[in-house]
């Protein structure tokens, strides 16, 4: 699914193109993530953390584009038939405009091909990003508490989700 465009709600015209990203990304990434997660309550990650990751076996990083303008990002690690989305950003200017959408499809869409039966997330409890996981037939399997440290030292809850991926 990569480097293809996806379907998505959008405005008319408008394409959402994702691409396989690596560590030369990681500024692209950086900024994204800035924009997108509100420091007060910690869910971003460093450069460092993420270069430190995309070393690991099985961890992929996909770009999405519209217009040819970076959009978003996923961050993913398959390990033998699991999966766990560890990172999905979008940039504020891509708020509900199918960007998480394309991004969360593709990542199903990349499970199936590779066979993994099961993925799995973790977001901080509150986040309107959980009613996307739920429509994507996400379940919440679990809650960890003070998983997130804001920047003022406020620790915050996070749920994680589980779906089974068809093949």
């Amino acid at each position: 699914m990569l480097g293809r465009s996806v379907g998505a709600r959008r405005p008319a015209g408008q394409i959402v193109t994702l691409r396989a990203g690596d560590a030369r990304d990681l500024a692209l990434v950086d900024m994204i993530m800035r924009g997108a997660f509100d420091p007060r309550y910690g869910e971003a990650w460093t450069r460092s953390q993420c270069l430190g990751v995309l070393a690991l076996t099985g961890v992929h990083l996909t770009i999405a584009l519209v217009d040819d303008q970076p959009a978003g990002f996923t961050m993913t690690r398959m390990i033998a038939d699991e999966a766990e989305l560890l990172l999905i950003a979008v940039a504020p200017d891509f708020h509900r405009r199918g960007v998480g959408t394309a991004l969360l499809r593709g990542v199903i869409a990349a499970c199936q091909t590779a066979a993994i039966t099961r993925l799995h997330l973790e977001v901080r409890a509150g986040n309107a990003a959980v009613g996307l996981y739920q429509a994507h037939g996400f379940a919440q399997v679990g809650e960890r508490r003070a998983y997130y440290r804001g920047s003022t030292g406020q620790a915050f809850d996070a749920q994680t989700f589980s779906r089974e991926i068809a093949r």
